[in-house]
């Protein structure tokens, strides 16, 4: 046995084979992977080890990175996308961008002409560390096949250590095809570069707790940083301990139960009414994992602006940045939670404020109009909600009106069961994600919530959920519009079309005219997706009538393989309530 261990260790290899390696040794199981001629070798690598990594071939690689990101954000883990030099590369960018902004663990990896033509502008040549040198966390050019085994130990280690994030390795194809004795035990060269975990100090911690021990009026706002770093079960002690309500940004839903009485559901923008009184009204915010984003504060300046703050982040360059902490701590939240906890005590009294807080979810639940004889966005997820609660589902959504009704109307109990484009907001990330979720878990239930705008942003992953036998089903929203767009076009330039609707020109609706009922016949429609469907592949169902719906969720649900059930709704739905961007809680609109 010692002797085949050492013998592993003296073999030559290629680069391609010793980078391929890598991923095996880090624990990589799938990677999503199109290839090209810059990329060939490392391929053929991934075949001499299929066995052990399973590569998916996405129809598109962007498709493949989101659906990376689909099984990072799902899992935890570094998720793996690659693609070939050029066209290729710069096919990744917009998911590279969209781990960056959301902090997801991701190591892409891409191809790249031979280092001697590097900067003639060589077939399929483009400088991708230039290009994504502003969104990655850290980036690298191979230029030499000895470091390829260190660069990837260090990849994997920057990508989900600290603030996780996108991590690019550029890899020239004479580096790939080149040979060495790999030193699988290298030292790694990060200066500056610390991976442990930041620790809140203890000051910090008892200044924390003396806070929400004083508090009258205290909220606390939760972030995706509570889920990243898995202390939701920290965090849902904290709330038990002193009885202060809670509300979550849009990342960091399900890091509390939605359907606890103390859950004031999300803030901000498309938040509840009842979240941002709250917050506005606050004495004390004790905020976790969070950045002050500018569609959860509107107009900073009045943003809390009575209560003092406490910031626990990761990132100390998040501490400050857009609100100024009263208490800073930076610290993995985790740890800060779990030594708050030891120590904190209820508020003397805020039975009052928790009753006000109450009557304000009451008062102003999350509604729409059910006088209306189809069906509604919020409706449809509304029924979905109420039938697969308890199958312990994972959530994918696409960008606009459907992504936020999910947010508002879909309950979620645990983490990572609802993932979504956020800082980002890239139309088309719903279906490839779910195709990652599914490849993660293979028997679970994973519903891409999508609207047909951002759905057929990458469509062509339905090709890839029927070849890797991947389940996904799809709840697709179609209202025939860009429907986010068409509702600022609505509440702010007098209903003016400016390219928002998505059927043919000659209708009335390109107009702002028609009311789009006549058009809810399937023939009628743009596109006829249950026949693209099933030109997939997969299968696929049309509905338009509310007493339809239930059966035809649980056909989609029953089915074996992927579906797509395709649900008429109207485009003159908007989504409520409303902060308009730069603006505070007094122009909330909520009708």
């Amino acid at each position: 046995m010692a002797s085949t261990d050492t013998a592993a260790q003296t073999q030559l290899l290629s680069g391609a084979d010793i980078l391929v390696q890598s991923l095996v040794r880090h624990g990589v199981d799938t990677i999503f992977a199109y290839p090209g001629g810059c990329s060939m070798p490392l391929h053929q690598a991934l075949t001499r080890v299929s066995d052990k990594l399973r590569t998916i071939l996405p129809r598109h690689e962007q498709g493949g990175a989101f659906a990376a990101q689909g099984l990072a954000r799902s899992t935890g883990k570094v998720g793996v996308a690659m693609a070939t030099s050029g066209p290729g590369a710069t096919n990744l960018v917009t998911a590279i961008a969209d781990a960056k902004l959301d902090s997801i663990p991701l190591v892409c990896i891409t191809g790249q002409v031979p280092t001697g033509v590097i900067g003639s502008d060589a077939f399929q040549e483009t400088p991708m560390v230039e290009v994504c040198r502003g969104i990655t966390k850290h980036h690298y050019l191979l230029t030499d096949v000895n470091d390829v085994a260190r660069v990837m130990k260090e990849a994997f280690l920057i990508a989900s250590t600290g603030r996780p994030g996108p991590v690019l390795v550029d890899v020239p194809k004479d580096v790939q095809l080149a040979s060495c004795v790999p030193d699988w035990d290298c030292k790694l060269n990060l200066p500056g570069y610390n991976p442990a975990k930041p620790e809140a100090k203890p000051e910090a911690i008892r200044q924390a707790a003396a806070a929400i021990k004083r508090a009258r009026k205290p909220v606390i706002y939760a972030g995706g940083g509570v889920i990243l770093s898995d202390a939701s079960e920290e965090l849902r002690t904290l709330v038990k301990k002193t009885g202060i309500p809670i509300t979550t940004t849009v990342m960091g839903l399900g890091a509390y139960p939605g359907t606890d009485e103390l859950s004031l559901d999300m803030l901000g923008m498309h938040g509840s009414v009842y979240a941002n009184y709250a917050v506005d009204q606050a004495d004390l915010l004790i905020s976790l994992g969070v950045r002050f984003d500018d569609r959860v504060t509107g107009k900073l300046e009045e943003f809390c602006k009575h209560g003092k703050i406490i910031h626990v982040d990761i990132d100390a360059a998040e501490i400050n940045k857009n609100k100024p902490a009263h208490i800073p701590v930076q610290s993995d939240v985790k740890y800060a939670l779990t030594e708050l906890n030891k120590i904190v005590e209820a508020p003397e009294d805020i039975s009052d404020w928790v009753a006000q807080c109450k009557k304000w979810k009451k008062d102003h639940p999350f509604t729409y109009d059910k006088s209306y004889p189809g069906i509604t966005q919020q409706s449809a997820i509304e029924k979905l909600w109420q039938m697969t609660a308890d199958m312990d589902p994972v959530i994918t959504v696409g960008v606009g009106q459907h992504q936020m009704w999910a947010a508002q109307f879909y309950k979620f109990q645990k983490p990572r069961t609802w993932l979504s484009s956020s800082g980002l907001g890239t139309m088309g990330f719903g279906l490839p994600a779910a195709m990652g979720v599914q490849a993660a878990f293979p028997g679970r239930l994973v519903i891409d919530i999508d609207g047909d705008g951002s759905f057929q942003m990458n469509i062509q992953e339905l090709s890839t959920l029927v070849c890797e036998k991947l389940p996904v089903k799809v709840l697709l929203l179609n209202n025939q519009h860009l429907g986010m767009v068409v509702q600022w076009e609505d509440r702010f330039m007098r209903g003016n079309r400016a390219h928002t609707y998505l059927g043919p020109i000659d209708k009335p609706e390109w107009h702002g005219e028609g009311d789009g009922i006549g058009e809810m016949d399937q023939a009628n429609r743009y596109a006829n997706f249950v026949m693209i469907a099933k030109g997939y592949g997969c299968g696929g169902a049309y509905v338009d009538k509310p007493e339809d719906l239930e059966g035809a969720i649980k056909e989609m649900i029953a089915y074996d393989g992927p579906y797509i059930l395709d649900v008429a709704v109207p485009y003159q739905e908007h989504v409520l309530p409303m902060i308009p961007g730069g603006m505070t809680v007094k122009d909330m609109i909520t009708e």
